[in-house]
């Protein structure tokens, strides 16, 4: 179903996020953008995330565990969707600025924009090398006109008519979004990088969910461009050439002690699971590497973002609050 009122629709997958989903609503809530529908696509969780998805007034779509893929959550998710213009967000990031969504949506403007997607940044509690692989990802210069397909649904957003011709591959194990933008380019449509569209992307995993979420994407990625290998020596390469560009980093922040030890476990468990995610063929192309996995090969500087937007200031005692009362309902 489609409106004509609906500014945009926003997309949210969520298991067990009751701690990050309040303060994604509460952002949200205070966008210079007012009309918005907001679907949260639940896969059984057992916590408060859908009492704080109702006190959010978020409409919300069930899907089973057992049915769940990303991409089939999507699709449930945007089949709901009032709007033509689709925001697809993660429960675990959050707004920096009310113009978010604003940024994230205005590239869309033009009808051959199919696709566009806003800058991630760690939270302080982030993992060093989870910052590092942010901070080249996502650099602070916008480019409307992005020749390769690297996207991440986490802060992202579509056209809907799109959709409706090429959903969401519900059979991938991860990386729908960057299947979905190369089916975007191939037929002839842009993807848009928008800088200050910037959320916050909360990622505290274990060693063992960086392996599993890297190999499931290496699985994905082998698919959608199954010419691509990745070997041992491929292994060894970017393991040692990402220490070392995190070590100097570190020591230029002045932060190598606390992050000594993270900076090695994160990026073994981050290629081991590449390498064992390609092993379940020609190279990669130049820019898809650079993209997927080399370090930087001078310091990552941040540029002068300072903008005329103040960030949302988040009430994080009313968040609290908000959680403790939805945890007594559920």
């Amino acid at each position: 179903m489609t409106g004509k009122t609906t500014a945009c629709s926003i997309v949210i997958r969520a298991y067990n996020e009751e701690k990050h989903l309040g303060r994604l609503l509460e952002g949200i809530a205070q966008q210079s953008v007012r009309d918005v529908q907001t679907i949260i696509v639940d896969s059984g969780s057992t916590d408060s995330t859908l009492d704080i998805a109702l006190a959010g007034n978020a409409h919300i779509v069930q899907i089973s565990p057992e049915e769940f893929t990303f991409g089939r959550s999507l699709n449930r998710g945007i089949a709901k969707a009032q709007s033509e213009k689709i925001v697809v967000a993660s429960a675990h990031v959050y707004p920096v600025y009310p113009d978010w969504l604003e940024r994230l949506l205005a590239p869309l403007d033009n009808p051959q924009t199919g696709l566009s997607y806003g800058k991630q940044r760690g939270a302080e509690t982030s993992h060093f090398s989870e910052k590092q692989v942010f901070a080249h990802w996502y650099p602070d210069q916008s480019n409307l006109m992005q020749d390769q397909p690297f996207c991440n649904n986490a802060n992202l957003a579509i056209q809907r008519r799109l959709w409706n011709e090429h959903p969401f591959d519900e059979t991938l194990s991860g990386l729908e979004d960057v299947a979905w933008g190369k089916w975007v380019l191939e037929h002839g449509y842009h993807i848009a990088y928008i800088a200050e569209a910037e959320v916050i992307h909360v990622h505290n995993e274990t060693p063992r969910a960086v392996y599993n979420r890297y190999k499931r994407e290496a699985m994905a990625f082998k698919r959608i461009f199954p010419q691509e290998q990745f070997h041992l020596f491929d292994f060894l390469r970017l393991v040692s050439s990402n220490i070392a560009s995190d070590l100097f980093h570190a020591i230029k922040l002045k932060t190598l002690w606390s992050n000594f030890h993270s900076i090695f476990w994160f990026r073994w468990m981050q290629f081991w699971g590449t390498y064992h995610g390609y092993r379940q063929s020609g190279p990669l192309t130049e820019k898809l590497r650079q993209t997927f996995y080399y370090p930087a090969r001078v310091e990552i500087k941040r540029q002068d973002m300072s903008r005329r937007v103040a960030p949302i200031q988040y009430n994080e005692a009313e968040i609290e609050r908000n959680l403790k009362d939805a945890t007594k309902k559920a």
